[in-house]
């Protein structure tokens, strides 16, 4: 099996080449870090809507593009997580931080393995993913970015999010779970 590079796939790796980017930008002793930083965490979200909305609409689904895709994004998260706990130590950020990071293990493992065993289909991305992701994303965005803006505690409000974020992850966890063990049952 060859791997097909195409537009979609080349905005994968796109975003994985903006993770160390975007490491050195954050330590820079630069005023204007935090703002580059969440620029172009921005941007790599941009680019993840923007490579699944291609692959669809311009029929270049690929496997390679299907196993890449939620590996750049797990790397993202995870590593601007530990950025952002390192800056902001602090056991609320870290005990999130964690949370989202072992789920993401976690789940990633239960479908591969699902996968193996032809189930696939039974832990696929549901609404409350999407929901989590969305809160997950936009609380790291703030994170990120820190600074009060349009006199609104920009931090405090990422932090928030981000306990929202860790309750949906592991209510979506234990769902994936769940489904995951309906068919270990069946099994025997």
């Amino acid at each position: 099996m060859t791997i097909q590079f195409n537009i979609p796939t080349n905005l994968t790796l796109l975003r994985i080449a903006l993770i160390p980017l975007l490491t050195v930008v954050f330590y820079l002793p630069w005023q204007y870090a935090n703002v580059a930083c969440t620029l172009i965490f921005i941007f790599a979200g941009f680019t993840d809507w923007l490579d699944g909305y291609l692959a669809r609409k311009l029929q270049m689904e690929t496997p390679f593009g299907a196993f890449l895709d939620p590996v750049a994004d797990k790397l993202m998260v995870a590593i601007v997580l530990v950025l952002i706990v390192q800056q902001q130590a602090t056991p609320t950020l870290a005990i999130a931080a964690a949370i989202i990071i072992g789920r993401e293990i976690t789940i990633a493992s239960l479908r591969e393995w699902m996968a193996e065993i032809g189930q696939r289909a039974k832990v696929k991305v549901s609404q409350l993913g999407k929901w989590k992701t969305t809160a997950q994303m936009v609380s790291i965005t703030l994170l990120l970015y820190r600074d009060d803006a349009l006199g609104l505690p920009t931090n405090l409000i990422g932090y928030g999010l981000l306990y929202i974020a860790a309750v949906l992850t592991l209510w979506s966890m234990i769902n994936y779970l769940r489904a995951a063990l309906t068919v270990i049952n069946s099994s025997h």
